[in-house]
């Protein structure tokens, strides 16, 4: 930090949670207040206590929303570990958002799928996107389909420092997907339904449907 470098934590427990955004305090205190745009990734399990303290010391929760589901994986293996209680605390992306943070996301590919849209509805759904009907995994942290999408444009163009992109204004870069169809209109808000009929990466078409 005092060598002018982003700091990125990747954080799968809450202990690892609370470490990284100590760190940061102290950075800051050691160092003083910067544009440094810290963030900690991944995020699966966050304390409620400490889930506030990302607004407070404006550092970035850094999410990739694909994992945020009742899989085999989280039945079988991570709630039978982390017990009904803490269980209870991961993907905290609403309570996140209630307490002023500014929340990025992005796919952690290879690991899982790049495709945002897919990731985008199990943000706003929590539901296996395999399924046609399940129940929803902590259905209080699910956030609207304009939150998800903030994460995936602007919020991650603001963790990267990319300042002139992330929306469609004027004097942003050219960075624009076209889609088939309104994604607030989808049924049950099955955004991975949609089609990507074109990318525009800096004024420059890269896909075509």
């Amino acid at each position: 930090d005092a060598r002018g470098f982003q700091l990125h934590f990747h954080a799968i427990g809450d202990a690892a949670v609370r470490l990284g955004l100590d760190a940061i305090e102290a950075v800051r205190t050691a160092n003083g207040p910067r544009d440094a745009r810290h963030h900690v990734a991944h995020i699966q399990i966050v304390d409620p206590a400490d889930v506030p303290r990302f607004a407070e010391l404006n550092a970035i929760p850094n999410a990739q929303p694909l994992w945020a589901y009742m899989d085999d994986q989280m039945r079988d293996l991570n709630i039978p570990f982390l017990g009904l209680e803490r269980a209870k605390h991961q993907y905290p992306f609403a309570s996140l958002l209630r307490t002023g943070a500014r929340l990025a996301m992005g796919s952690d590919w290879p690991v899982s799928s790049p495709n945002p849209l897919l990731e985008m509805e199990v943000a706003v759904r929590r539901r296996d996107p395999q399924l046609a009907e399940s129940d929803a995994f902590i259905p209080d942290e699910t956030i609207s389909i304009d939150e998800a999408l903030m994460g995936f444009t602007t919020n991650s163009a603001f963790v990267n420092h990319l300042d002139n992109s992330g929306r469609l204004s004027e004097g942003m870069r050219a960075d624009v997907v076209v889609l088939d169809r309104d994604i607030h209109s989808i049924e049950e808000s099955r955004l991975s339904k949609a089609n990507v009929v074109a990318t525009v990466a800096e004024g420059m078409v890269v896909h075509r449907a």
